[in-house]
Formats: structure tokens, C-alpha cells, sequence
């Protein structure tokens, strides 16, 4: 049974990503607003894998001189995610 999780990033482009799961799996991913192809290439990559092996891929990547990125906001996504199925 898929779920669908919203978060709201922080200090990013993006405006909110949406993600629908089957438990820790991500079966598809959107994004709105942010660089358009970027995020719907790394929501084609996403699909089928597990919330721990994307957060491990894209955790920690940051956008020129920001803290952050689209892809380490999707990492606090998936973390919160998972804290919230605990």
C-alpha cells in the first residue's frame, strides 16, 4: 500500500517534494518549482530504491555556496520519513 509523505525544503529553490512510498521503498517522486529536468532525472533515479540507500547517496550534497541542495533536502525528507514510520 503506497503512502504519500509532502515536505516543505528548506533553503532550496524547490517548494515542496512529494513522495509516494511502499514502506521504505520509493515508488515516485516530485518536486515542484527548482531546476525542472535536474529534479525529474534524480526522481527517475530514486524510483525502486530504499529511503536509507538515497539518503546515504545524497546526503550532504550542497548548491554553490549554500549549506544545502535540492538532493540533501530529499536526504532530510527521507530521514524524517522514516522517523515518523518508528
Amino acid at each position: 500500500m503506497s503512502t504519500r509523505f509532502e515536505y516543505k525544503p528548506r533553503g532550496v529553490c524547490s517548494t515542496k517534494m512529494i513522495f509516494d512510498m511502499d514502506g521504505d521503498v520509493i515508488e515516485n517522486l516530485t518536486v515542484e518549482n527548482g531546476c525542472n529536468g535536474n529534479l525529474k532525472g534524480i526522481g527517475q533515479l530514486v524510483k525502486g530504491r530504499k529511503a536509507e540507500e538515497v539518503i546515504g547517496l545524497l546526503d550532504g550534497i550542497t548548491c554553490r555556496v549554500r549549506p544545502t541542495s535540492c538532493p540533501d533536502q530529499m536526504a532530510k525528507a527521507l530521514k524524517q520519513y522514516l522517523a515518523e514510520q518508528q
